[in-house]
């Protein structure tokens, strides 16, 4: 590893009165950081949906751009586990920055360079690259908010901090419009959010802190007087001096049951998000008459609608159902279920019905999404947080996306037609409605004990 990627060593304390306002004032920081920044990957990790009508046009088939995209997804999947377990080892302020540098110049040749987009192969090993580099956005900000919030404020820390995946998803495709109006070039949908996230990339590397012992600070746990159950010296001991990659995957990983069980639930919480999001472009304008612009802004609008929806279900997870994640994945999935039905067999010419039926799976589909992101980190040890939430990426994209979302669906509707993808999308979401299922009488104490298991 880069020795100035390598996480900073412990450093000497504040003295007691400098404490409380530098601990203050960097967990703003930090929270702004990761927020901008994971909102910045998103400017640049969806494009090519944007552009799959484009390339239909070039004489590329569904089933060809499918593939393409599913690469995407593979890379991200993989990297996520793989670099999420890097940067529990690594220095979050260059970790992350450097992600979305290298991201964006991946995006920036999609769309300068005519080559780029010639052949499935070039898009496809371009994906890749970008995806493999995205996946350096999610874990060093799971690291990061367990590092500088506690236990009981990190369920609703984290809830908005997720939205800002929502708003990245959200400006992307009105970033890539105006990059289109901009320099009257479909490709300005590649560089010219590309040209936004590099900007993004060096305010968060001026943002960002490293964990709190790095700055002289005490752990969050002390600082809070919140401790787990299972805190202990010795666990602070492994917080200070760091742990070595066989020993997240031999102890916080590999035996963790329930991180299991919820990662393959992900898979099809993911292909239903994708799934979704990846093909309305496309659907929009091929059977509901959409122009580009209005499938661009209802693409828009389904990532701004999970914004309150994400934040409601955080809410009702913790206030109503006392923190138990499950009956509210379950009660919104079923809800996506009606909701595909309806975007399914609206009639053309009935747009506002359409908008309504996306906006409502946007709302709807982050929920879970949100949901397992925090079960994982709140099922290890905060040593392991980067892996454990690089785990259920890897089920939810590799599997989910790539493999389901991606190559089935370009698959299924290419051959049995947009009726298929819809059953498709429906079954997915009552398989894994089933699944979440399988954790709800989950009692506290049988995650307390793998928690203690792990050491």
């Amino acid at each position: 590893m880069l020795n100035f990627l390598k996480a900073p060593k412990a450093t000497t304390p504040l003295t007691k009165d400098k404490v409380n306002k530098t601990y203050g004032r960097y967990r703003w920081q930090v929270f702004i950081g990761i927020f901008i920044g994971y909102a910045g990957y998103y400017f640049i990790r969806k494009n090519f949906a944007l552009a799959i009508p484009d390339l239909i046009q070039l004489g590329f088939t569904k089933t060809e751009l499918g593939f393409a995209l599913s690469f995407l997804a593979i890379s991200y999947g993989v990297s996520k586990f793989l670099m999420g377990n890097v940067s529990d080892r690594s220095n979050v302020k260059y970790f992350m920055p450097l992600g979305l540098l290298l991201s964006a110049v991946v995006m920036m040749v999609m769309g300068l360079f005519p080559f780029a987009t010639s052949s499935i192969l070039i898009m496809s090993i371009l994906l890749f690259l970008n995806g493999w580099f995205q996946g350096m956005g999610w874990p060093p900000s799971g690291r990061t908010m367990v590092h500088w919030f506690s236990l009981t404020e990190r369920g609703t820390k984290m809830s908005i901090w997720n939205v800002a995946h929502n708003i990245g998803g959200a400006l992307m495709p009105i970033l890539a419009i105006l990059g289109v109006e901009l320099f009257s070039d479909w490709h300005a949908k590649f560089y010219f959010p590309g040209m936004v996230a590099i900007v993004v990339a060096v305010l968060i590397f001026i943002l960002l802190k490293d964990r709190p012992v790095s700055v002289g600070l005490p752990t969050i746990e002390e600082w809070k007087n919140d401790y787990p159950d299972e805190y202990n010296a010795k666990t602070k001991e492994e917080e200070e001096k760091g742990v070595t990659a066989k020993e997240i995957f031999v102890k916080h990983i590999l035996p963790n049951k329930l991180l299991w069980s919820i990662a393959i639930a992900n898979a099809f919480v993911y292909l239903v998000r994708y799934g979704i999001q990846d093909w309305a472009p496309t659907y929009l304008i091929e059977v509901k008459g959409f122009t580009e612009s209005e499938s661009s802004w209802a693409y828009s609008m389904y990532e701004m609608a999970a914004i309150p929806g994400t934040l409601i279900c955080g809410w009702l997870s913790d206030k109503v159902f006392k923190g138990k994640r499950a009956p509210v994945s379950i009660i919104y999935m079923a809800l996506i279920v009606i909701a595909i039905f309806v975007y399914w067999k609206n009639p053309v010419g009935h747009a506002l019905i359409d908008n309504i039926c996306l906006i409502s799976i946007g709302f709807l589909i982050y929920g879970p999404v949100m949901l397992i992101g925090v079960h994982a980190l709140d099922l290890v040890k905060k040593e392991a947080a980067g892996t454990a939430a690089g785990l259920t990426g890897l089920f939810g994209y590799f599997i989910g996306t790539s493999i389901l979302a991606n190559i089935l669906g370009g698959y299924v509707i290419e051959n049995y037609e947009w009726n298929g993808y819809f059953i498709l999308m429906m079954g997915a979401s009552i398989v894994s409605i089933g699944l979440i299922a399988l954790t709800i009488k989950t009692p506290s104490a049988q995650v307390d004990a793998l928690k203690s298991n792990s050491h």
